[in-house]
């Protein structure tokens, strides 16, 4: 076990060393054509960001994943590997247009429905229901959720990276205590790219990773969720996942209702996630982003004793976790962020009652 365990740990090292080497060349090219990211009326950064951040991470995880399939080739499952890869790196691609020509959101979307597809196709999607097209509609909404989700929170320096990172190493963690060798390997590799990318991401960021990276990342997680099974209970299986990424689900969740409420368009940017609505509380930015990274390492721990226990205490540790970020979300969503909410919220307080 010792063996192992050394094994992942070079994986993690390895991986890390490389995005961290890799970065700075992809901050070089893209100040040399000119691919920056622009200060706009929805975004919070104040000069031009090089992107490419996300060529770093995707190189960074596929050469880990060849080196490590070369060095020690899975029993099973290496076509499906080749496959899922092939699959993020099309993403990456979309995403990687979208920085550069900016897409429609329609593009994104039928290419995630796509590869989700492709997923149920070859038998790696969700089995909770039993019945092929509903277990394929799951498929189809985890995997699009959770991949819009990384790149929704893309919106401040080293919270999409730092979640990414989290997220993989609860999954690791869960998959390396029950034995799937697999799927461990390939979330520590993914943590391991998104800790090296944060070197240069972390606030004041250098660095984007642009749709491309939180699209791969978002994807790679979304699958690596599905491939997390236990022997004991199928739908104890799918909690933990849910679980794991909840931080980035209360983001979408809350944006989407937030928007939709207001009457504004889901896909239109604005500063109205999370990250934005715990700055507008007063917290500084590394404040707000490190809050964020301490509810997902707690709730880490807690998909750790989810796998441990039997299927009825994990559903009431589940429950306990989604009540409390639906309260959470409930008081961030009071927050002023929109020009409406803040001019109302000045009129409120300018009626004192000592008026």
């Amino acid at each position: 076990m010792t063996g192992i365990w050394w094994e992942y740990l070079t994986i993690f090292l390895v991986s890390a060393l490389l995005c961290m080497a890799l970065s700075p060349l992809a901050m070089a090219v893209a100040l040399r054509v000119g691919m920056l990211d622009r200060p706009s009326a929805h975004k919070s950064h104040q000069s031009p960001v090089p992107y490419l951040g996300g060529v770093a991470i995707v190189v960074a995880f596929s050469a880990s994943v060849m080196v490590a399939t070369l060095v020690n080739p899975p029993a099973s499952g290496g076509d499906e590997l080749v496959v899922v890869l092939l699959l993020a790196l099309g993403l990456a691609f979309v995403g990687l247009a979208d920085d550069l020509r900016n897409l429609s959101p329609v593009v994104r979307l039928l290419a995630e429905v796509a590869c989700a597809v492709v997923l149920w196709r070859m038998d790696a999607g969700i089995t909770l229901v039993g019945e092929p097209i509903l277990d394929g509609a799951l498929t189809v909404l985890w995997v699009v959720g959770i991949t819009n989700a990384f790149n929704l929170l893309d919106n401040m320096d080293g919270l999409s990276a730092g979640q990414a990172a989290l997220c993989s190493m609860t999954l690791f963690a869960v998959a390396a205590s029950n034995g799937q060798f697999l799927v461990a390997g390939l979330a520590i590799g993914l943590a391991g790219c998104a800790v090296g990318f944060l070197r240069h991401n972390f606030h004041p960021a250098r660095i984007y990773m642009g749709d491309g990276g939180a699209l791969f990342l978002g994807f790679v997680i979304s699958y690596l969720g599905v491939k997390l099974r236990f022997e004991t209970d199928v739908s104890e299986s799918f909690i933990v996942p849910v679980i794991a990424c909840a931080v980035p689900i209360l983001d979408t969740s809350l944006v989407t209702f937030s928007r939709l409420a207001i009457g504004r368009s889901p896909f239109v940017g604005g500063q109205d996630h999370v990250s934005h609505r715990l700055v507008a509380s007063g917290l500084p930015v590394p404040v707000a982003v490190g809050s964020t990274y301490f509810a997902s390492a707690s709730i880490g721990v807690l998909c750790l004793v989810i796998s441990r226990v039997d299927p009825m205490s994990a559903w009431i540790i589940a429950a306990l976790i989604s009540v409390t970020l639906l309260l959470g979300g409930v008081l961030l969503a009071l927050v002023p962020v929109y020009p409406e909410s803040r001019r109302r919220h000045f009129v409120i307080e300018e009626k004192s009652p000592s008026d």
